[in-house]
């Protein structure tokens, strides 16, 4: 009975495995049976595991936030900053909770070309790594601001696009220097898109961090590809080693060697042949750039390009892919997907569009399996562009011209990358200093009279000063228009023609009100700036023509109370004032009231103890003004019909000529240059919505520094608070005075240059930072420019533009038949008269002078001059 409990308990037992394994071959049996009832609970348990990760995944990316970094035109970063930033991406794509699927955690770099900007860059990730991100590795050359979600309009026309690595799995992408920018194949694909027809591109570069268990096992799947693939080798090599030996591994090989054997009539030993073993896979070979786990990242390159018009996404991808190709080494970028004759199966397909639509939405990562790089590889991606990138222009960056348009400035015609060209402009408000610089003939003259022949028909007043008057030539064709011919004056001082017309000025005419102590600083501050004076090397000069003005002046203002202003002094007055004792005595008897004390006692105490030749050194100028005809008329007229205040007020368009360079020409230019300055400020009795804005253009500025350098200076420091704003057009920036050349640079909205040498263009070409240099502005064609401008209170350029030519710009205004009609109406409007009717009428003005002096000085003052006065 002992004996058979265990004999029982083993019976029990082997009967429980027997059945065990029953049991287990039945179930077996059924579910081979009912395999598909297994499939259908792992797809259930993969789609609800799915959609569980979707919605959580969806839950982490509706917080996200955005970054646009903007950087500046001398943006240059070191390999090194560029890196940290790639760290800060890196660190930043963690910044989620703990339940966050591995897909939403991402940052992403969006490179987006809409026609607003050449290319944006932004950078979008968790919200909670703004704070991480907003601080940039880029330092103060690289701008940060919170950009705002973008709102896309449906286009006609989509392509989608998924790129993956191809090549050798475990090589890197080229290393591509900074210098050119690696973007700029990128920014070249996207140069010629036109936002009128609705093209777009973007790409988005996600970037993530991937967990130590999946580096892990795609290392062993790469090390077992790897012994593979020398397993293979290694029996390629074994067979070619075999046929080398004697092919005994081909049936001829094998009755070959059994006829040998019976004619040699003895059994030989059989051959032994050893194969070779495979090669033992070098671990860092096999795995390159994942061998190590610093900087080791997943990415997902996403492309998106759009447009209205069929085939130009196809293309705009197109171009775009190529430009990926700069990274292309052992490893290159490829879309994704597989092609079977003339169709695509790829992101744009209907298969996978739903998972693409979803991560580029969402901006979720589910990179390809291949998609493993080095921050390394990336850095050619992970910043703006630099100053090393050519930048295109668009029209969003500059507005295009539009002949007419008051707010619009002519610049010249920019042929963008893909060969359109159009005509560009600044706005007029902003454009507050230009100068144009450039050897002659180049064609900065032509620019600015193309410049200044717009902003006439656009309603806007001018004043072009050209001392040699080939200007008004050229102009006149294209002003000759009925509408504009009553704006227009000619004030000609070149005298062409037996009996030229010349208008008339009188710089001391007090008719308009002017304050009197301004007009006496204008006049003195011309003379001494023309005649180079100054409190040390001419004080005496200064103060017997500062008396003698105020003088004149107050006598110009008496006539003027009489209502008879024809009877007004003039400049060549002032030797009579000086020289004739009954002449400034009756004077003074007027001005007693209108001059103030300290005048009053210089002329009775200092005047009489002047030497006799002590006001020679102010009549010499007057002399040489009244020995030139020209000059003579024109200032000879006690009233004069040149008035700079009430141009500008009321939007004339008038071309002043001033004649030559010689030292009287100096002193007459220094004079309309200083009324100019006086007229300007005192707009300051207006308030600045009610100032008109007006434009003087001066044409050969060396010429005109040579008279007023530091009035000209002060033009370009003062006049953008007065609405007015000059043009300045010279060869040589070096020939200028030091104070007009620094305020031209310093206030420049507009900066322009011609070809010339390179001794004269550097100084342009330096504050570009000689980008471009002075060589490759030297080598320019004809009527070629390169320019920078300020257009929404950005510099943009320099840039080259092509000057534009009045025959072809302006060939529809052009009216040669009525170009007559408008120099005589030009004249007309400037009062102009025969030289010799006005200067009979100057030679006689000193007699009615005298005798406005005679009928309205004190008697005492008629009979005998006062004895303190001479």
């Amino acid at each position: 009975m002992e004996s058979a409990a265990p004999a029982l308990t083993g019976a029990m037992a082997t009967g429980s495995v027997a059945g065990l394994l029953t049991d287990l071959l039945a179930a077996a049996g059924w579910l081979g049976a009912h395999w598909y009832l297994l499939a259908m609970a792992a797809a259930a348990a993969t789609a609800a595991g799915e959609a569980v990760v979707r919605r959580y995944a969806a839950r982490a990316s509706s917080q996200r936030m955005a970054l646009e970094l903007v950087a500046s035109r001398h943006f240059e970063p070191a390999t090194e900053e560029i890196f940290r930033h790639g760290l800060q991406l890196a660190r930043a794509s963690t910044a989620l909770p703990w339940w966050a699927p591995r897909r939403a955690r991402t940052v992403q770099i969006r490179l987006r070309a809409d026609g607003t900007a050449p290319l944006r860059y932004r950078i979008e990730g968790p919200a909670s790594s703004e704070r991480l991100l907003a601080i940039t590795a880029f330092g103060p050359d690289v701008t940060v601001t919170k950009a705002q979600p973008i709102t896309d309009k449906r286009r006609k026309h989509t392509v989608r696009a998924e790129f993956v690595l191809r090549g050798n799995p475990v090589a890197p992408l080229r290393a591509v220097p900074l210098e050119p920018d690696p973007i700029q194949p990128l920014v070249d694909a996207v140069s010629d898109l036109d936002a009128e027809l609705g093209d777009l591109a973007e790409i988005r570069l996600d970037i993530q961090q991937a967990p130590r268990w999946a580096l892990r096992l795609r290392r062993r799947q790469l090390l077992a590809a790897a012994r593979q693939t020398a397993y293979k080798h290694a029996q390629r090599s074994s067979r070619w080693l075999r046929q080398g030996a004697g092919g005994r591994d081909t049936v001829l090989g094998h009755l070959r060697e059994q006829l040998t054997e019976r004619t040699a009539g003895a059994a030989s030993a059989p051959r032994l042949f050893v194969a070779p073993a495979p090669r033992q896979a070098a671990e860092a070979q096999a795995l390159g750039k994942l061998a190590e786990d610093d900087q080791l990242v997943r990415v997902q390159l996403l492309v998106v390009c759009s447009a209205n018009q069929e085939g130009r996404a196809q293309a705009r991808l197109a171009q775009v892919h190529a430009a990926l190709d700069v990274f292309a080494g052992r490893s290159r970028w490829a879309i994704r997907g597989w092609r079977l004759g003339p169709w695509r199966v790829g992101a744009g397909h209907w298969l996978y569009r739903s998972s693409f639509e979803r991560r580029w939405d969402l901006g979720q990562c589910q990179p390809p399996r291949a998609n493993w790089v080095r921050m390394e590889e990336l850095t050619g991606l992970l910043k703006p562009p630099t100053r090393h990138c050519r930048l295109p222009l668009l029209a969003a960056d500059v507005p295009s011209f539009v002949l007419g348009d008051p707010q619009l400035l002519l610049q010249g015609t920019y042929r963008s990358p893909d060969g359109r060209e159009r005509l560009v402009a600044t706005y007029a408000d902003e454009t507050f200093f230009e100068v144009g610089v450039g050897k002659a003939g180049g064609g900065k003259t032509e620019r600015a009279l193309a410049q200044a022949i717009a902003w006439a028909h656009a309603g806007g007043g001018l004043m072009f000063v050209d001392p040699h008057r080939d200007s008004w030539p050229r102009a006149m064709t294209f002003l000759a228009h009925d509408d504009l011919m009553p704006r227009i004056t000619l004030v000609d001082l070149n005298g062409l023609g037996p009996n030229p017309h010349v208008s008339s000025w009188n710089p001391l005419g007090m008719q308009h009100g002017r304050a009197p102590h301004e007009v006496v600083e204008a006049i003195t501050d011309a003379y001494a700036s023309a005649l180079g004076w100054d409190d040390t090397t001419a004080p005496r000069a200064i103060t017997i023509l500062t008396a003698a003005l105020a003088v004149l002046i107050a006598v110009n203002a008496a006539a003027c109370r009489a209502a008879r202003p024809e009877d007004q002094a003039t400049l060549f007055h002032m030797r009579a004032l000086v020289t004739d004792p009954a002449f400034r005595s009756a004077a003074l008897a007027i001005a007693e009231d209108s001059i103030n004390e300290e005048t009053r006692s210089w002329w009775r105490t200092v005047f009489p103890t002047l030497p006799p030749d002590a006001c020679a050194v102010i009549l010499n100028p007057m002399v040489r003004l009244a020995s030139n005809p020209i000059t003579h008329a024109f200032l000879g007229q006690p009233v004069g019909n040149y008035d700079i205040r009430t141009a500008m007020d009321s939007r004339t368009i008038m071309w002043v000529c001033p004649g030559g360079s010689g030292p009287t020409d100096r002193l007459l230019t220094a004079l309309l240059a200083r009324d100019l300055l006086r007229a300007v400020r005192s707009r300051r009795d207006l308030p600045e919505d009610q100032r008109v804005p007006f434009r003087p253009y001066f044409d050969e500025l060396i010429t005109l520094t040579g008279s007023a350098p530091e009035t000209i200076a002060a033009m370009f420091e003062d006049f953008r608070k007065y609405r007015v704003h000059v043009h300045g057009m010279t060869q040589l920036l070096a020939r200028l005075p030091a104070a007009v050349r620094l305020s031209l640079i310093q206030n420049a909205s507009t900066l322009a240059t011609t070809a010339g040498s390179k001794s004269a263009i550097g100084p342009v070409t330096a504050e570009w930072g000689d980008n471009p240099s002075a060589e490759q502005v030297a080598t320019m064609e004809r009527f070629s420019h390169y320019i920078s401008m300020n257009v929404r209170g950005r510099r943009i350029g320099p840039m080259k533009v092509r000057g534009p030519h009045l025959d072809t710009l302006f060939a529809a205004q052009a009216r040669p038949q009525q170009a007559p009609a408008l120099e005589q109406a030009a004249l007309t409007n400037a009062g102009a008269l025969p030289l010799a009717e006005l200067t009979e009428h100057a030679t006689d003005q000193l007699r009615r002078v005298t005798d406005f002096l005679a009928e309205h000085a004190p008697t005492a003052s008629r009979v005998q001059p006062s004895k303190g006065y001479e």
